[in-house]
């Protein structure tokens, strides 16, 4: 009876170390997981970042260009006049 005792104490011994085994690899992927994710978002918020910027410059160069011309049409009218 000890010897049986003995070994199903080693059994479950050996069953925890390595449902800890489990876990702890589990743990480490998520973590991996979370860690990726994290990375990620940094990328994706900064390549939003500077498409913002490149759409803002478009944008703004395309306003002087409108600004422009119309200073020009404007100018053209007065030298008509």
């Amino acid at each position: 009876m000890a010897s049986f005792k003995k070994s199903f104490e080693g059994l479950k011994g050996t069953s925890h170390s390595a449902a800890k085994g489990v876990t702890d690899t589990a743990v480490q992927a998520a973590q991996e997981a979370v860690q990726q994710v994290a990375e990620s978002s940094k990328e994706t918020a900064s390549t939003a970042a500077v498409e913002a910027g490149r759409q803002t410059q478009v944008t703004i160069g395309k306003a002087a260009d409108k600004a422009t011309d119309t200073i020009k049409e404007f100018g053209q009218k007065l030298e008509t006049k």
